[in-house]
């Protein structure tokens, strides 16, 4: 199981540069190619959120990403460190917990985009683990 770390500024120009290296990692990792049109939006998707919530609430804190090779599956998880005192209970994804009013339709195009999709938000920020399949051995099966 190999896990990339990045760390980013919140400013949108980085959000670019995460979508490329997920990409990247992607690939790599045997997700085919037909999902890494996904991939890249969905990490998109989730960075841009990440950055706006950190330049409303905490712009100096970096935005994470952590991306691995899971047994098959390539996930991404994008971590957010501004706080969720908006968090509205109407707003809920599968697993029962409650989003941000601001982060609602981002997180429906995300769920659209990626295989699996987990929702964490906290006091102290969210976490958002997306997934897709991926080829055991790092080469796509064509």
């Amino acid at each position: 199981m190999a896990t990339v770390e990045l760390t980013f500024t919140a400013l949108p120009a980085h959000v670019r540069t995460a979508r490329l290296v997920a990409t990247a990692i992607a690939r790599r990792t045997g997700v085919a190619e037909e999902l890494l049109d996904e991939v890249r939006l969905a990490v998109g998707e989730a960075c841009s959120r990440a950055v706006e919530a950190h330049r409303l609430h905490c712009p100096a804190e970096p935005v994470r990403i952590d991306l691995r090779d899971d047994g098959g599956r390539f996930e991404v998880t994008v971590t957010d460190s501004a706080p969720s005192e908006d968090v509205k209970p109407d707003l809920t994804e599968p697993n029962g917990g409650a989003i941000p009013e601001m982060a609602g339709l981002g997180i429906a195009v995300i769920a659209g985009l990626a295989d699996e999709v987990e929702v964490s938000p906290g006091p102290k920020g969210m976490r958002i683990r997306m997934s897709w399949p991926a080829s055991p051995n790092g080469l796509t099966v064509v």
